[in-house]
């Protein structure tokens, strides 16, 4: 495999991974707001379907694109709407709404099945693209590539570098301390949330009019996508830059299964397609087996340094969800 081979399948990976990393950052704003959006997955599918669907019949692109926008932001105000007015349970109904949404965009993307349509092209930075391998990776991408780049940065900065991001992350932890302070909770709850599904519905056109352009149906091979997008915002410890490296990871190990195929041609093609799935669920479960009882025990036996070292590794891995997570707030 030669260099050029591997910065085409390197710059591909972080491509591939923008629809993930959409979803990723708007479940994190969400959920640090204390809402959990569990209808990710239909929400996807719902925007990848409406969105090229919007495209194909305008042909606008961008109009695709706010389109999956603006079907997260009305899923996502459901959801609001169910949890903080209703104070219904935030599982409970995202999950319908998984469900529901998913089923939708096969019902009402069968017009759309194997259609041909537009797709975002790469836009190439003019210098920035010349440049030795950092040109081939990052600055010869399409805009909404470039976009997800910029998402991760603002995200980073505005959760922990503005006031605005701090009360967001008090609301998340301690909403009783944030509406003494001034905080109208449930509004920003209602922002957070809407903004946050915007987000996530961004990524289904990302996908639709940019990866694999068109719409397929149970064969599009984005259902399953908002389990991954939930579990490594878990595994990203709600913080951006982490839960974009996972987002990453999850494109890099799809595209090594890829890669590995011709070598391991006695292994059959389909192990290697879904072994970044259970792989990513087995880093999940490698983040939080450092809070478990049994481990403690473990650790306590082990000669010291061994100990100090492995206690490092689960320290560096640990992560605790916002306190108020899932947790609907009363001002009186």
């Amino acid at each position: 495999m030669t260099q050029e081979t591997i910065l085409i399948g390197l710059a591909g990976v972080l491509a591939a991974a923008v629809p993930v990393i959409f979803a990723v950052m708007g479940e994190t704003l969400s959920e640090r707001a204390g809402v959990i959006n569990l209808s990710m997955n239909g929400t996807i599918l719902l925007s990848a379907m409406g969105g090229f669907a919007v495209a194909y019949n305008t042909d606008n692109i961008v109009l695709g694109f706010l389109s999956g926008m603006l079907i997260g932001a009305l899923v996502a105000l459901v959801v609001a709407f169910a949890s903080i007015t209703l104070k219904q349970s935030q599982v409970a109904v995202g999950f319908v709404l998984a469900l529901t949404c998913r089923d939708l965009s096969y019902f009402l993307g069968n017009p759309y099945m194997g259609v041909p349509g537009p797709r975002l092209q790469a836009l190439p930075i003019p210098f920035l693209s010349d440049i030795p391998i950092l040109g081939a990776l990052f600055f010869r991408q399409d805009a909404i590539t470039y976009i997800s780049f910029a998402a991760i940065f603002l995200a980073s900065i505005w959760i922990f570098r503005t006031r605005p991001g701090l009360m967001l992350q008090g609301i998340g932890e301690k909403p009783a301390a944030a509406f003494i302070r001034g905080a109208n909770v449930n509004l920003m709850r209602y922002v957070y949330t809407v903004i946050g599904g915007a987000l996530i519905g961004l990524a289904g056109p990302a996908y639709s009019l940019a990866i694999r352009a068109g719409w397929m149906g149970t064969i599009s091979g984005l259902d399953g996508i908002g389990w991954i997008a939930l579990s490594i915002t878990i595994f990203g410890g709600w913080n951006p830059a982490r839960a974009a490296f996972g987002a990453y990871l999850f494109a890099f190990l799809q595209w090594l299964g890829l890669v590995l195929q011709p070598v391991f041609t006695q292994v059959p093609s389909q192990v290697l397609q879904v072994a970044p799935f259970p792989l990513m669920i087995l880093t999940l479960l490698f983040v939080n087996i450092g809070n478990t009882e049994w481990v403690e025990r473990i650790l306590a036996s082990m000669p010291d340094n061994t100990r100090k070292l492995f206690s490092k590794a689960l320290r560096a891995m640990r992560v605790s969800p916002p306190a108020a997570l899932g947790v609907p707030f009363e001002s009186e």
